[in-house]
């Protein structure tokens, strides 16, 4: 099974990128997902169940401890490639 994670955090800062939202990138590019692309406004990934129900244990913990006030994330399961 392949899934799609969506997520930001906060709280946002517009003039430079807080800690708590470094550490989330550095988690989901570090992590073996594909697909990843990462924003001002939101980050996607996508991959294998497991890789990304991983990575979204990590994204969790490490932004938490780096100052994240809330995280908002959506998880899709994705249509089966042909």
């Amino acid at each position: 099974m392949r899934l799609r994670v969506e997520f930001t955090t906060e709280p946002f800062d517009l003039d430079e990128a807080p800690e708590h939202a470094v550490v989330a990138r550095e988690v989901i590019q570090s992590a073996e997902l594909d697909a990843v692309d990462v924003g001002p406004f939101g980050n996607t990934a996508e991959g294998d169940a497991d890789a990304v129900l991983t990575a979204v244990d990590a994204l969790l913990r490490r932004s938490l401890a780096a100052g994240a006030t809330r995280v908002s994330l959506q998880v899709n399961v994705l249509g089966e490639e042909s």
